[in-house]
């Protein structure tokens, strides 16, 4: 019994035991490694993505009809005022916009640039030298599982890495399962499942390092974090009982002795 006990208390510690590659990112980045070379990421246009489309000119009335105004009324019903604010514009099921004087246009797919640069040459017709801004105001990004604050958050740049949406949420426990992240993504209403392994430099050269609108990343636990959510109350205090009595047996035999 004395010799089993310590063999018990080793096999307990080093079962325990981790190392430093189980949670440090990037492993195999060396000192000459850099990323210049990747292609900068442009985001596209999807269906369901909400635009704030501002159109300015030369002549200060002649782009009025371009930018349309929507009345955001008070929820204060004493006061009985309205806000104007811009008007926003949803890409529709076929990738197009209907927006005024020029009708629809098709946005689906097209970067901002690309898109700026088709409504310019659109309001040609109808004004000189227009200058276009858009800004998508509906890309959000949603944070699952083993970190620190899981939530969905707005990303205000609409350009955001997988390691900025992390950090946003606080970045992973020590619980969470680093090298199999998985990235649901809605593509024009199909789904795609990416896993990417936060241990390793491939990460940068991921299909799903930059996220888009409506990504969804979850982090799954680790073995040992989903063992530990099995174990109840009761099988607890049993672990507990057990090692009394060892300890108790100890005792007594050593006493005997």
């Amino acid at each position: 019994m004395k010799k089993f006990v310590p063999v018990l208390l080793l096999f307990l510690l080093l079962s325990s035991c981790g190392t430093k590659e189980d949670v440090v990112y990037f492993n195999g980045i060396g000192p000459k490694d850099n990323m210049i070379g990747i292609e900068s990421y442009m985001p596209t246009y999807h269906i369901d993505d909400e635009l704030i489309i501002v159109v300015n000119g030369v002549d200060p009335e002649a782009v009025k009809p371009f930018n349309l105004t929507a009345v955001a009324v008070s929820q204060n019903r004493l006061d009985g005022y309205g806000r104007e604010r811009l008007q926003t514009y949803i890409i529709d099921p076929e990738g197009n916009i209907d927006f005024p004087v020029i009708g629809k246009i098709k946005l689906a797919g097209l970067n901002r640039e690309q898109a700026t640069k088709l409504f310019e040459e659109r309001l040609k017709d109808y004004l000189k030298e227009p200058i276009v801004n858009i800004r998508t105001v509906n890309y959000k990004i949603t944070v699952l599982g083993e970190v620190a604050r899981p939530g969905t958050y707005t990303a205000t740049n609409e350009r955001i890495t997988l390691i900025e949406a992390l950090g946003m949420a606080g970045d992973l426990t020590i619980h969470g399962e680093r090298d199999n992240v998985l990235v649901i993504r809605d593509y024009d209403g199909e789904k795609t499942y990416t896993r990417v392994n936060l241990k390793s430099k491939d990460l940068f050269n991921s299909p799903v390092y930059y996220l888009t609108q409506n990504d969804v990343v979850y982090v799954e636990p680790n073995k040992a974090q989903a063992r530990a959510s099995k174990i109840g109350a009761g099988t607890s205090v049993a672990i507990s009982i057990v090692g009394i009595l060892i300890s108790v047996a100890t005792l007594v035999v050593t006493i005997v002795r």
